[in-house]
């Protein structure tokens, strides 16, 4: 008796599981990917090869950005060069805060990126960020993401 009551308490559960997984999925409460962050999301194609250029700045200021409604949030730097203060979209905060290469205020970064109009407003989504003799690798040549990388294997 005992070993059904055992057996059956098991079977329960793991019907439980099963249910409560399968409901979390279709509401969409499972893992999100890239967080609205990848190559092809509607942000991740505003990324243009033919727009990239080289600036030369000074950090200003580092921020947390939400660009497009549904994206997990982002690090974004405000940079001034001898032109220009300008937007920089790094890219999603749970890769770029896990990185060995910090950017500071003040700190004087070389950054590649395609320039863009979002919002209004000219933006450099970022493919590298070079402070010093360090490299913040965040999209190759065609603009794919370096948190996407996995995919590509």
């Amino acid at each position: 008796m005992k070993k059904n009551v055992g057996t059956l308490t098991v079977v329960i559960s793991m019907l439980i599981i099963l249910i409560a997984t399968e409901s979390f999925a279709q509401k969409g409460l499972g893992w999100k990917g890239s967080g609205g962050w990848g190559m092809g999301t509607a942000y991740g194609k505003m990324y243009n090869p033919k727009t990239v250029e080289t600036i030369y700045a000074e950090v200003v200021s580092i921020d947390k950005i939400t660009p497009m409604r549904g994206m997990s949030y982002g690090v974004h730097m405000t940079v001034k060069t001898d032109k220009e203060t300008i937007s920089v979209h790094m890219g999603p905060a749970w890769f770029i805060e896990n990185q060995d290469v910090k950017i500071e205020p003040k700190d004087k970064v070389e950054v590649k990126g395609s320039r863009i109009t979002f919002e209004g407003k000219p933006v450099l989504i970022a493919a590298e960020v070079k402070k010093g003799d360090e490299m913040l690798k965040l999209r190759d040549e065609s603009g794919f993401p370096a948190w996407s990388g996995w995919r590509r294997r």
